[in-house]
């Protein structure tokens, strides 16, 4: 039961009975009409603000048409038990006990599913994240996206969207003719015995280098590594394949599963960049022209050229941008256009790509190319995961280098684990920068998210032990008429915020809504439980070593609401702590 959708639905209605009277004007559209949670000062269950919508096209004063609007709500809706009028205009709504035993009986009987959209307006999304350049293990900078990736795919999962999740493997290009010759060179160090260059700046260094040649020299026992040249091209497979298999151990370890890992090279050798660019060539979106040096370079030293051109700027790029390099190879761009056609040909609904820092100045050339290829705006949606800073002790961390010149994923697991490394990634929205305390994650406090949320589930967990119910199970109440307080409305009131945070989440594809949404959820039960050590009365057993079914339904609705957010984010919930 999505309350905020109901009631946005009831006051629509509600106005087109009055236009229909004649009493009111109203818009063609009334989707700006919306319904939410007052703020905290206000007692009230909900707020609208539809007299303010209204009043413009009205011409009149929005307290004044909230007044007319408020007699005719509280003829059609006998679950109100007041309605407050606030300046400047807003509708505040409270209701009856009697509309919240119906809300949490809902609650209780939907179990899981409580907060998935029950719209029929499914889509599909593909889903594009972390993609680093198959040259190594993912190290922390990856670890946020690809956290914030596959927590939007369940979200979006969850409100029973179709959902792709795609990996693409840069495996063409300089960075991998570089990381074939590292891999080579580790072989003939282990084959012959010839020291390894460790000042060539073009090699990766690394003692995953050296596993992933050891592991090609046991599994290829009749390959002839003599002569690099005669080998390159095997040899690049075999390592592409090598450190993928690190890299998906990497993923699983933070539960990350993709359904398909896309190959650059692949894409390369079906000729399908060519036919990209012959695509935009025939809607006249190429052409042959010259640029200017790019920021950084020495204009003195930069030579203008004429190359081959797409013409980003029509889509609002600041600049055109190259597709062919002067020895005639396609650029990288070139080759992520190609995907992106790849990506469009298999025709869902919308495309996100969650890209690190370091690619915010990529956005506007690869959205303006999928418009170009699609004739749609906004068919790719990308979203930027900033930096990830880590902090031991007040000061920046540095752990293990021994994967290179780098901090792992491997490594953050090992310290924090895979729960703590998922939920203080989504602990603050992907466009700020993130501390990650390595102190505060284990520590057992309200400071610390993840505990306080995995703590609030346990303690409900020890009061169905007590009264030897299985939490898991389902429970059933004959009948739903109780008298609640003010403190078991408070924390409904947060439960029937869930569909909101999910609607919210997927519309906005902003996936730290869901733990920040849990943290509140668990503050507000852990203040209702520590009541209990001052009044009786607020105790969930009491002292006939007994539980009112009352208190047994909030618990329930509490747990079932953790257990699904939680699930959500991909990470445990202990009953017992």
């Amino acid at each position: 039961m999505n309350i905020f959708q109901t009631y946005q639905k009831i006051i629509k209605d509600l106005v087109l009975d009055i236009n229909k009277n004649g009493k009111i004007e109203i818009p063609e559209n009334l989707d700006s009409i919306g319904v939410d949670i007052p703020p905290n000062q206000f007692k009230s269950h909900i707020s609208t603000n539809v007299a303010m919508i209204l009043s413009k096209i009205n011409k009149t004063n929005p307290m004044d048409l909230a007044k007319k609007i408020e007699t005719e709500l509280a003829k059609v809706d006998q679950s109100i038990e007041k309605i407050d009028i606030v300046k400047p205009g807003f509708i505040n709504i409270t209701f009856k006990n009697i509309f919240w035993n119906q809300f949490i009986q809902e609650v209780i009987n939907e179990k899981y599913e409580y907060g998935s959209s029950s719209s029929n307006n499914k889509k599909s999304y593909f889903l594009e994240f972390v993609s680093a350049n198959p040259t190594g293990p993912l190290h922390v900078g990856h670890c946020r996206g690809a956290v914030s990736g596959d927590v939007l795919a369940n979200i979006l999962k969850f409100n029973k969207h179709k959902v792709h999740k795609e990996y693409y493997v840069n495996d063409y290009g300089n960075q991998i003719i570089n990381f074939t010759k590292s891999v080579y060179l580790r072989i003939k160090e282990q084959i012959d015995n010839k020291p390894y260059p460790k000042d060539q700046e073009d090699l990766y260094p690394g003692e995953y280098i050296i596993q992933i040649a050891k592991n090609i020299i046991n599994d290829n026992k009749d390959l002839n590594f003599d002569s690099f040249d005669e080998i390159s091209e095997k040899l690049t497979i075999l390592s592409v394949n090598e450190s993928i298999k690190i890299i998906k151990s990497n993923l699983e370890n933070i539960g990350i599963v993709h359904d398909k890992f896309q190959s650059e090279r692949e894409i390369v050798n079906n000729n399908e960049v060519q036919k990209t660019i012959d695509k935009l060539i025939k809607n006249k979106f190429v052409y042959n022209g010259k640029i200017k040096a790019p920021e950084g370079e020495d204009k003195n030293k930069w030579v203008e050229r004429e190359q081959l051109l797409f013409r980003s700027t029509d889509f609002g790029d600041d600049k055109d941008r190259a597709l062919q390099k002067s020895d005639n190879s396609w650029t990288y761009f070139a080759g992520d256009v190609a995907y992106h056609e790849n990506k469009l040909n298999r025709n869902y609904d919308t495309y996100i790509n969650i890209l690190g820092a370091d690619h915010a100045g990529y956005i506007k050339r690869i959205t303006a190319s999928v418009e170009a290829l699609s004739g749609e705006k906004n068919k790719l949606i990308c979203k930027v995961s900033q930096l990830v800073k880590l902090i031991k002790d007040g000061k920046p961390f540095k752990m293990s280098k021994r994967k290179g010149d780098y901090i792992t994923v491997e490594d953050l697991i090992s310290e924090v684990g895979k729960d703590a490394t998922r939920f203080i990634m989504l602990n603050r929205s992907s466009d700020a920068e993130i501390d990650f305390d390595f102190d505060k994650v284990k520590e057992k406090s309200k400071d610390n998210p993840l505990y306080y949320v995995q703590y609030c589930y346990a303690r409900i967990c020890s009061v169905f032990r007590h009264i030897n119910k299985d939490i898991n199970e389902d429970i059933k109440i004959e009948k739903y008429n109780f008298n609640f307080s003010s403190e078991d409305i408070s924390i409904y009131k947060k439960i029937s915020e869930w569909p909101k945070c999910i609607e919210i989440s997927s519309k906005k594809l902003e996936p730290h809504r869901v733990p920040t949404y849990l943290y509140e959820l668990s503050s507000l039960f852990h203040s209702y439980w520590n009541m209990g050590k001052e009044d009786k009365t607020k105790r969930f057993i009491n002292e006939d070593k007994k539980i009112s079914d009352e208190k047994l339904v909030l618990l329930k609705s509490v747990s079932n609401t953790i257990k699904t957010g939680m699930n959500l984010v991909g990470v445990s919930t202990p009953d017992k702590m």
